[in-house]
């Protein structure tokens, strides 16, 4: 069954700045405008907003970021409002805190209810299991990868025909060297204020600067390299603190303690993903807590770029050890040490070598095309279903 010449989505995200769920929602609500339907999402906003509209989607800002209840409650009738103005045909929540808001409004209205579990959320009590159980209340629940799934099946003991694994997706178009051009990498050197003559192996840590990310072990692997007497290496820092400027200041502090002032740097926010990963010899993921699916794992295989990542979560599956990249052990400084220095020592043409298996590998397994596909084959299921 396709979908319905009148369909019309509602996606409910805290915020639209960056990450794995909003550039899902991105690439959701485009598949969609593309198929014929309308795309709204019920978010605080953000600076990806101006991506959904240029796309041909809408924004309804409201405040579902917040886990206040009685806003939450105003949430809710506010999308309830939203749902009957717009003749709303799903709602799709990806977070908690608005999944509640979301969930209440879609069961007043009639409307079909899908929530994406992007991560796999901590339950130590009871109350928590409660809390995070929200994603699973509705029609379908989708699971970015298979260790999510596997997490959702036995934490809430849910159906399995409720539940439907769809990987996330990247932009291959986007994501695509042959699209990069050497302009636009030499524009990043200079904002980034390296030197073009700079030899040195560059590594790229690409997320958010928060605690969970593993910033403070690279500086600590970084420190014990440089007391081994390498000075071959720069280690990049890309990502915006969101506010959190006492962890970024504590990963600062904790560079110049080490004496790596210039052999690690806070660069800030990327607006360029691509041309970084090109710039680039080799990207590293050292998360502290399991990523359920890790794009920031899969985006530099699909620029030819071999990748360290905690061997834990999602990135187990989307990095083959050895072929495509490397697994190093959770939060241990001289294992890492010893990850990157043996990935510096493969040399420019092993690493590119790695690379292209990677990049065929990403290419054939995770496009934002066939995320989006299934996704929207799933939309069509629930529909028919709840007829």
């Amino acid at each position: 069954m396709p979908l319905p010449p009148d369909f019309t989505l509602l996606q409910v995200v805290p915020e639209l700045e960056t990450g794995g769920a909003e550039q899902s929602t991105i690439d959701v609500a485009q598949a969609v405008v593309r198929a014929g339907g309308t795309a709204l999402v019920a978010t605080r906003g953000g600076r990806m907003v101006a991506r959904l509209e240029a796309d041909g989607g809408r924004m309804a800002q409201m405040p579902v970021q917040t886990k206040n209840p009685l806003v939450m409650l105003g949430n809710a009738a506010r999308l309830v409002a939203l749902i009957r103005q717009e003749n709303v045909s799903i709602v799709h929540a990806r977070s908690r805190a608005p999944a509640f808001s979301a969930l209440w409004a879609a069961k007043s209205t009639g409307t079909p209810f899908v929530a994406t579990y992007h991560g796999v959320y901590k339950a130590q009590s009871g109350l928590k299991r409660w809390y995070n159980a929200i994603m699973t209340r509705g029609d379908l629940v989708i699971a970015n990868s298979d260790y999510t799934r596997d997490h959702v099946l036995s934490e809430h003991k849910l159906a399995p025909d409720k539940l439907v694994t769809i990987p996330r997706g990247v932009d291959l178009d986007r994501f695509d060297p042959t699209f990069v051009t050497s302009n636009r990498v030499d524009a990043l050197r200079a904002a980034w204020d390296l030197s073009p003559n700079d030899h040195r192996t560059q590594i790229l840590l690409a997320g958010r600067v928060t605690r969970i990310k593993g910033h403070l072990v690279i500086v600590e692997a970084a420190r014990l390299l440089a007391a081994r007497g390498r000075q071959d290496f720069q280690i990049l820092f890309a990502g915006d603190h969101q506010g959190r400027t006492g962890y970024a200041a504590e990963v600062q502090a904790a560079i110049d303690a080490a004496g790596l002032g210039d052999a690690v740097k806070l660069v800030g926010h990327c607006d360029d993903m691509p041309a970084a990963y090109l710039l680039a010899d080799f990207a590293i993921l050292p998360t502290s807590v399991p990523e359920s699916f890790g794009r920031a794992a899969v985006e530099p295989q699909a620029m030819g770029r071999p990748v360290i990542a905690s061997n834990h979560g999602g990135v187990t599956e989307t990095i083959l050890d050895g072929t495509t990249g490397w697994l190093a052990p959770v939060d241990d400084a001289e294992a890492w040490a010893d990850a990157l220095a043996r990935a510096i020592d493969l040399g420019p043409g092993k690493r590119l070598e790695m690379g292209e298996v990677g990049k065929k590998r990403a290419r054939q397994l995770y496009s934002a095309d066939a995320m989006c596909a299934q996704t929207l084959a799933a939309y069509e299921k629930v529909l028919e279903d709840h007829d």
